[in-house]
C-alpha cells in the first residue's frame, strides 16, 4: 500500500458484517496479499506472518464502538508473483 490514509464507512447487516469479517479472516490465514474494501476501490495489502493487535470497546451514549486494529511494518514493495492474493470487499451499496 502506498499513499495516505483511507477511511471507508458503510452500514452492513449483521450477516454482511460476518461475511466480510470471515473473508478478512480467511485472507489473514492464507497470507500473501489481500485486496480490502468496504466501499469504493480496494486497497492491496501485503500481509505479514505476525501483527500487533489492539482491541478497543467504548460506549458513546446510546452507541458502542468496537475497534480492532492490526499494525505491521510497511514493506514498501510490490508483492512477488508467487504470493497468494485474496479479495475482501463488502457490499458496495450504502443503506
Amino acid at each position: 500500500m502506498s499513499g495516505g490514509k483511507i477511511e471507508q464507512r458503510v452500514v452492513l447487516s449483521r450477516q454482511e458484517a460476518a461475511r466480510w469479517l470471515g473473508e478478512l479472516a480467511t485472507a489473514l490465514a492464507e497470507g500473501g496479499t489481500a485486496d480490502v474494501a468496504l466501499v469504493g476501490p480496494t486497497v492491496a495489502l501485503t500481509l505479514p506472518d505476525e501483527f500487533e493487535c489492539e482491541l478497543e470497546i467504548e460506549p458513546y451514549g446510546h452507541k458502542i464502538e468496537l475497534e480492532i486494529e492490526f499494525t505491521w511494518p510497511n514493506p514498501r514493495r510490490e508483492p512477488s508473483s508467487d504470493q497468494s492474493r485474496s479479495t475482501v470487499a463488502a457490499p458496495q451499496a450504502l443503506r
